[in-house]
């Protein structure tokens, strides 16, 4: 068994912004090509007020998260989150997430969102007209082809809206969200 670690990142070192990068671009290859747009990205998450961590197997990078504050420091949008496809299914993402919102509940974050794209057909709510019956679809939804959400469902985020179209037409982004604080909100 290999020791994981999930370790804050800033600062970073040009090796490990590489092999973020190459993550990135890994999972995301339609976002992040060239491997140029993913080291920006991952420069970017680690900005002055944001909050990153890895997920190190020995030296070895296996996942990354982000989160930047939105709505003063209450709001926080979980970007990205990239595991390794040859470590996925076996915590790590979890752990990410899990790590992040604590980061951010310690800085006072109420709620951690997060967009997730269905660019590929991978769920119901791509190839529709998302702007008739949107609720009704969003209820419904049904997926086929592995689409992150449900990941996400399974760490506690529940489906808040759409964008429709947000990728061009028939492609959504999925609106999820998660609550970090477990006070009830008032009736």
């Amino acid at each position: 068994m290999t020791d994981r670690a999930i370790l804050p990142v800033p600062p970073a070192g040009p090796a490990l912004v590489e092999a973020v990068a190459a993550l990135l671009l890994e999972a995301f290859p339609q976002a992040y090509a060239p491997l140029s747009r993913a080291r920006e990205e991952v420069e970017d998450c680690l900005a002055e007020g944001r909050i990153a961590r890895a997920a190190m197997e020995g030296d070895r990078v296996v996942g990354f998260v982000g989160a930047r504050p939105r709505y003063g420091t209450t709001g926080w949008e979980l970007h990205p989150l990239v595991v390794g496809s040859c470590d996925r299914r076996k915590g790590i993402g979890s752990a990410l997430v899990a790590a992040i919102e604590d980061d951010a509940r310690a800085r006072g974050g109420v709620t951690m969102y997060l967009g997730t794209d269905d660019e590929t057909g991978r769920t119901s709510l791509s190839g529709c007209d998302l702007y008739d019956r949107t609720w009704d679809r969003i209820r419904r939804i049904r997926n086929p082809g592995g689409h992150p959400f449900a990941f996400y469902q399974a760490v506690g985020y529940a489906i808040v809206g759409v964008i429709p179209d947000a990728n061009g037409l028939g492609k959504p982004d999925i609106l999820m969200a998660k609550r970090l604080l477990t006070t009830d909100v008032p009736q």
